[in-house]
């Protein structure tokens, strides 16, 4: 499905969209904070659109897409990027590769998104960030209900147009309708091992963008072992944490 719908994939995102998909794209892109020199995965990269915006930071990026009709129209359009065909559940790189990892509307598509996420933390650098950014669940009832009838009617009116597979935009819409809500995916973050969890929702929850941090277990040990040392000398010691947030 995937494959069918590639050569026409950017210009059905933009119609479906009216546009918003730059403004997603580009807070994904500043949430993220890419920096030069860096090594930054972009998981379900499709075409590469956001792999590109990412890469003009100076960093490093590496898209992965299970799609080789996708790899083949995005090795097109940006030649200077690297992709690879490969399974999210099954990242085809080494452990503690990269500096960042993100994923734009790809984690609706994994058969198992938990399992996903491990991964994307299993290939992160202690301290490295996961930026998703993915449908989510309308925050007011009324534009709930707005969302719903652009689902089930206007955007397979558009897909018609627009898109080379219609049909596989009926699956958007079902993915979508059975997508859980924001808090539930900031649990299977912090469930595949994810500390410092936020989300922020972008037009009016549509989307929701979910950031989360790979811990610095070295760090911590050091600084464990540090005021065991000093417990001889210290009266009293005080413990502080972190709380995860939802920023909205």
């Amino acid at each position: 499905m995937f494959d069918e719908v590639a050569p026409g994939y950017d210009r059905t995102n933009n119609a479906l969209s009216a546009g918003s998909v730059l403004l997603w794209r580009w807070q994904t892109v500043r949430a993220l904070a890419p920096q030069a020199g860096e090594r930054i995965l972009d998981v379900a990269a499709g075409t590469g659109k956001s792999s590109a915006a990412i890469a003009k930071s100076g960093a490093t990026v590496v898209a992965v897409d299970f799609s080789p009709g996708m790899i083949e129209v995005g090795r097109q359009k940006h030649p200077e990027i690297e992709f690879v065909e490969g399974d999210a559940t099954k990242l085809p790189f080494a452990t503690g590769e990269f500096d960042a990892v993100t994923i734009s509307f790809g984690l609706r598509n994994v058969d198992k998104p938990l399992k996903a996420l491990k991964e994307m933390y299993r290939v992160l650098k202690p301290g490295g960030r996961i930026v998703v950014c993915e449908f989510s669940t309308p925050t007011r009832a009324i534009f709930r209900a707005g969302y719903g009838v652009y689902l089930r009617y206007v955007m397979p009116a558009i897909a018609d147009v627009t898109s080379s597979n219609s049909d596989a935009y009926t699956y958007l819409a079902e993915s979508i309708d059975e997508w859980p809500d924001q808090a539930t995916l900031s649990q299977w973050l912090r469930g595949a091992g994810f500390s410092r969890v936020a989300h922020r929702n972008l037009t009016q929850g549509v989307v929701a963008l979910h950031r989360g941090q790979k811990p610095l277990k070295k760090a911590r040990a050091s600084k464990a072992a540090t005021a065991a040392e000093s417990v001889e000398t210290a009266p009293a010691s005080r413990d502080t944490a972190t709380s995860d947030s939802a920023a909205t």
